[in-house]
């Protein structure tokens, strides 16, 4: 997912991304909901493909063909594939000098776990993560979605225009980027060693509550729905309790402070759950909005697309799909004043752009001798 959600910030943005796949092609495409490649289709807009046997010598020499006239590579092999597939970052500096290489993996290209495969599942629970999330009496949870990938995506996204910038802007070279998915996740997580470092304690799990501020959690609202309130400054939660009709709790001991609400937390929840409890979702929401509070439904994905705001927006959009007739999709994030991103094409198929794309970078005969050879497949159709 890492490499996938990284190239489709570049491609949104107008970059030419070639998406090499294997013959059976990508195992993104594997996910599906009722035969939809609905994840391969997100994420593989405004991308092209091309289908190589990367086992092949011919599929190697291909790839060394596109990167001396490419500008980024980027690769999730386990570390020292590429390598053994003779296409180790100096070799393919010598092909070109300016090319800048992100090197995705689970635990990075040095250290002791390096050969170790590291899907995100594994990242989120070895980084903290899973620790600090969900319930004190209950077990870990792990993210219901690819969070450690789509963190590495992001934090690799800016480095790869860093690096950029380096080698159109400043005139240097081209560079090797070390992305595992360790790093960025367990960097969010905040000060977590140096709180450790000064208390002894470990963070314990408190649900929707905050340890850092208070009130701050899920409540349900009387016809079973949710909403979520946050306060965390001094003023925001001193209204929330005048406006609930607690005035008195302001200058209360156990809440006149963020220390002392975050420490009586559960006492608080409750007197602020009550009054929720005691309301309708629509007539919470109106109430604390006319208040100047801090609320928000929990939505559900059949809430948000529906959702007024989301579909104003455009937050959600809708594009041309052979599948669906039309895909719902997020639009190009974030959102740029003069040089916006567009979308321009749908997921490829497997090995779509293999003539177009390849036939004149080898010449007509070299490249019908490697379709015959199987270093470039017409890939398999789902």
């Amino acid at each position: 997912m890492a490499g996938n959600i990284l190239t489709l910030q570049l491609g949104d943005f107008g970059a030419e991304v070639i998406k090499i796949e294997p013959p059976e092609g990508d195992t993104l495409r594997s996910w599906r909901v009722k035969g939809v490649e609905t994840a391969w289709k997100v994420y593989s807009r405004n991308k092209k493909s091309v289908a190589l046997d990367l086992r092949s010598e011919g599929g190697r020499a291909i790839v060394k063909g596109l990167v001396a006239k490419a500008q980024i590579l980027v690769e999730s092999f386990r570390p020292g594939v590429l390598e053994d597939m003779g296409l180790s970052p100096a070799e393919l500096h010598k092909l070109n000098p300016k090319l800048v290489i992100v090197r995705i993996s689970g635990w990075g290209q040095d250290g002791r776990y390096r050969h170790k495969p590291g899907f995100g599942t594994l990242i989120e629970g070895y980084s903290g993560f899973a620790s600090m999330n969900g319930f004190g009496d209950r077990e870990p949870v792990l993210p219901p979605m690819y969070l450690a990938d789509a963190m590495a995506a992001l934090y690799g996204y800016g480095a790869v225009l860093v690096a950029l910038r380096e080698v159109e802007v400043n005139g240097g070279k081209g560079q090797t980027l070390d992305l595992p998915l360790f790093d960025p996740l367990f960097s969010v997580l905040g000060p977590q060693a140096a709180n450790h470092k000064l208390t002894g304690e470990v963070k314990v799990r408190t649900g929707s509550r905050s340890t850092n501020a208070a009130p701050r959690n899920v409540y349900r609202t009387k016809d079973d729905h949710w909403v979520c309130l946050s306060a965390s400054t001094q003023g925001m939660a001193e209204r929330v309790l005048v406006k609930i009709g607690r005035p008195e709790l302001v200058k209360d001991p156990r809440f006149a402070t963020n220390i002392e609400r975050v420490r009586h937390g559960e006492e608080l929840d409750g007197i602020i759950g009550g009054f929720i409890a005691a309301r309708d979702l629509a007539e919470n929401l109106k109430f604390f909005d006319q208040a100047g509070v801090t609320i928000g439904p929990v939505y559900d994905i059949a809430q948000i697309v529906q959702d007024d705001y989301v579909l104003e927006r455009e937050a959600l959009i809708e594009i041309p799909d052979a599948d669906m007739g039309e895909l719902p999709t997020h639009p190009v994030v974030p959102r740029l004043s003069g040089t916006p991103g567009a979308l321009k094409s749908a997921a490829p198929t497997i090995g779509e752009h293999n003539e177009a794309l390849l036939k004149p970078l080898l010449g007509e005969a070299e490249y019908a001798k490697l379709c015959a050879s199987g270093a470039i497949s017409q890939g398999k159709k789902k």
